[in-house]
């Protein structure tokens, strides 16, 4: 096989593999059973969780520069938008539990819960929506490149620590093997990407 297939066929296999880390877990949730006993607002809040989930997989990718064609500035792009997306995400994420019941958010953004599991999820929460806000106000911050660096990396890894925890201590609409997977997938993503980026930013100084 030449050079320029064998390229073609690793980038294709990057892409397809994952495909198959995102689809599988959201498509074994909407086969979940449980489903048939909740109602569409409860659903769409779960499915925003499991989107939320599939998206933390993907940022450190592009923002190390791992996936084909998505390098450099346009890995940093998408990365911005999806970042976007995954706040979007665990905002329906958050409301529609609240419209489903609105005593359990309150206990759990007050970490008065007695589901361990809501802790996590708030903690990841609060975080997801710091890196966001970060990202919206660092011109007007202006934060030096290492200390945005620093404190971005800071807070993804809260993000996917809180993330992974609350995930694994639900039993509910994911199922458990495709749920491991992602999260074992999230973790090894994140801890690549940012002993990655560590060591790029390092290599600068």
């Amino acid at each position: 096989m030449s050079p320029i297939r064998s390229g073609r066929a690793r980038k294709s296999i990057i892409w397809l593999a994952l495909a198959i880390a995102v689809i599988v877990p959201i498509g074994a949730a909407a086969a979940s059973p449980l489903l048939a006993w909740r109602d569409p607002v409860y659903i769409a809040a779960g499915f925003a969780g499991v989107f939320a989930m599939a998206v933390l997989l993907v940022q450190p990718l592009l923002a190390a520069g791992y996936l084909p064609g998505l390098d450099g500035a346009r890995g940093r792009y998408a990365h911005r938008w999806i970042g976007g997306l995954l706040v979007a995400a665990v905002a329906v994420h958050v409301a529609g539990l609240w419209i489903t019941s609105p005593p359990d958010v309150i206990d759990a953004l007050l970490f008065r819960s007695p589901t361990p599991f809501s802790a996590w999820g708030v903690i990841a929460m609060w975080a997801v929506f710091a890196t966001g806000l970060i990202a919206v106000l660092r011109r007007r911050l202006k934060l030096r490149p290492r200390t945005w660096r620093h404190a971005h990396m800071s807070l993804a890894l809260v993000v996917v620590a809180g993330s992974i925890v609350h995930a694994l201590l639900i039993d509910g609409t994911m199922e458990t093997i495709s749920k491991f997977a992602l999260c074992a997938m999230v973790l090894a993503a994140t801890v690549k990407a940012v002993a990655g980026l560590s060591g790029w930013a390092g290599s600068r100084r």
